[in-house]
């Protein structure tokens, strides 16, 4: 199943705390496409999935926007 999560506006380390918190009503297998303005998260979301066992299948920029794609591999 496909989430999203807005993270506009917000900057470090918020998105990933929102990240974090939303996970926990996540399944494996979905994914959640999050959208940021804060440039820092086209570094701190990968490294955060990388710790934590997730996988980020795009970064794209649009505009002022960074939007992430991101599977969810455990709970």
């Amino acid at each position: 199943m496909k989430h999203s999560l807005d993270a506009i506006r917000l900057m470090c380390p918020m998105p990933v705390i929102r990240l974090s918190q939303k996970i926990n009503e996540l399944e494996v297998g979905d994914t959640i496409e999050i959208t940021a303005t804060d440039p820092g998260v086209k570094h701190d979301i990968p490294a955060w999935c990388r710790v934590h066992g997730h996988s980020v299948l795009d970064v794209e920029e649009k505009d002022d926007q960074i939007i992430l794609l991101v599977e969810i591999n455990k709970v």
